[in-house]
């Protein structure tokens, strides 16, 4: 005959409870790796900003630079085509 039957409930229900205690401890895991990762990227963000800025500051003072000396020449060419004329 069969042998008597056997309470499975309990050892499957601590199986359960392990692996929702073992994926926790994963998630937990995940969550500081990631807010590691999204810190180091507003890190870098905050830094590539900065650095935009330096650029378009340089980038107005050349062009500011240039529109002067352009105007310069400009301005001479005017003066030797009026003594000519």
């Amino acid at each position: 005959m069969a042998e008597a039957p056997t309470d499975a409930v309990r050892p499957i229900l601590v199986k359960i409870q392990e692996g929702i205690a073992a994926l926790r401890a994963e998630v937990g895991q995940f969550r500081q790796d990631d807010r590691a990762e999204h810190e180091r990227m507003e890190s870098l963000i905050r830094k590539q900003r900065r650095d935009a800025a330096g650029m378009l500051v340089m980038m107005r003072a050349t062009a500011s630079d240039f529109d002067e000396r352009v105007s310069e020449v400009e301005e001479r060419i005017a003066a030797l085509e009026a003594r000519t004329t």
